[in-house]
């Protein structure tokens, strides 16, 4: 227990403590999630959803209750599922005014700009990777606690340097979801100086005159390359490539060496015992998204202890400010330029984490983890915050 949370705990048993005021936090996820549908989840893709946000906070809230019983502080958790990026918006109208300090939001981007402009609280995004969120369409007082796409693949190509592996073939899947990120693979691999060799598109579909359009021999044959780095949201061609190249390589990106928040074979730093609890609590392993929920939720704890009797102004402040420890062998922090949260990133083939990025080796002039997704002197967001 630090020095102030034992000052706090003999107050309280003196009698001498003030009344703690407690911290209100909302939940929006959208209604009947698409990523939830059992048949996905059994597959179990990496990088993709495991279940529902609302356990990893959960988690930390169980965690957590010793620190915030010592403070005499706490914390309270509401749920809002909503349908339609109107019903989000309304939604968090209706919990600020409820006497919410902070939402917590599982939603599509446009959703969550929906919800952020509604709103004059912080806005915790616990799950939606894409780029423009921390840049054009940033938002002052939205703070992002899963890494960005760009965070993702900049680690990746940090590792594909320090194995020397410069030459790429970038597969890119139809929708517009992974032409856009494959831009952002294009600029990170542009940052650390690795080259496209051949970029081509795949499509999986049913129709056989496009049978070729998945073949990964044809796909993968008539270039030379070091390894072969597929863009697949939808995650089913990806996770048929490895081995089946037409040159042994590696296959990175969105299968065989996969970036991610998480891992449950993780085993430093504390963290198979976060692990363990929330296995044993939910009968399933945690994933990143679940490691992001629980991470905003110690930001709730983390803020409550920090401002027990609030107001919801230094709820706030606690929250932008306070470092914290999501068992990852360095302290996080949010990013002043884009409310994005500095953190290290797992390599993972599935089975256990081959690597964490910043690599070693990897510099920075102030810090390294600045060097995974968009660092101050190249920000796109104007917002003040």
């Amino acid at each position: 227990m630090t020095r102030a949370l034992f000052a706090a705990a003999l107050l309280a048993l003196a009698g001498g403590a003030a009344p703690a005021a407690t911290l209100k936090a909302t939940l929006l996820v959208p209604d009947d999630d698409a990523r939830l549908e059992r048949t996905r989840v059994e597959r179990a893709y990496l990088g993709q959803t495991g279940g529902p946000a609302e356990q990893g906070l959960q988690q930390a809230l169980e965690d957590g209750k010793f620190e915030l019983d010592a403070a005499g502080a706490d914390v309270a958790l509401a749920t809002q599922a909503a349908a339609s990026l109107e019903a989000a918006r309304s939604a968090a109208q209706a919990a600020e005014k409820g006497g919410a300090a902070v939402l917590l939001a599982d939603l599509p981007a446009d959703w969550l700009l929906a919800v952020a402009d509604a709103v004059k609280i912080p806005v915790l995004n616990l799950s939606e990777a894409a780029d423009r969120l921390r840049g054009a369409d940033c938002r002052a007082r939205l703070f992002h606690v899963m890494p960005s796409e760009r965070m993702r693949s900049d680690a990746l190509a940090q590792y594909l340097v320090s194995r020397k592996w410069s030459k790429l073939l970038l597969l890119t899947g139809p929708s517009a979801t992974d032409q856009a990120r494959s831009a952002t693979v294009q600029a990170s691999l542009k940052r650390y100086g690795l080259q496209v060799v051949a970029s081509k598109p795949f499509k999986v579909s049913a129709d056989p005159r496009e049978r070729d359009l998945a073949n990964p021999l044809l796909l993968t044959g008539g270039a030379s390359y070091d390894a072969v780095w597929v863009v697949d949201s939808d995650g089913e061609f990806g996770r048929l490539l490895p081995y089946r190249t037409a040159l042994p390589r590696p296959v990175v990106g969105d299968a065989g060496l996969v970036s991610l928040a998480w891992h449950a074979q993780f085993e430093r730093f504390g963290a198979p015992q976060v692990s363990r609890r929330f296995a044993k609590s939910f009968k399933r392993p945690m994933v990143g998204q679940d490691w992001a929920a629980w991470l905003a939720g110690k930001a709730l704890v983390t803020a409550a202890v920090a401002a027990p009797k609030g107001p919801a102004t230094a709820w706030a402040q606690a929250l932008a400010k306070n470092p914290l420890d999501g068992y990852k062998g360095v302290t996080l922090s949010f990013r002043a330029w884009d409310g994005q949260l500095r953190q290290p990133l797992m390599l993972s083939d599935g089975q256990g984490v081959i690597a964490l990025a910043p690599v070693e080796g990897i510099l920075h002039p102030s810090n390294v983890l600045d060097t995974l997704g968009a660092d101050a002197p190249e920000k796109s967001c104007k917002q003040p915050r």
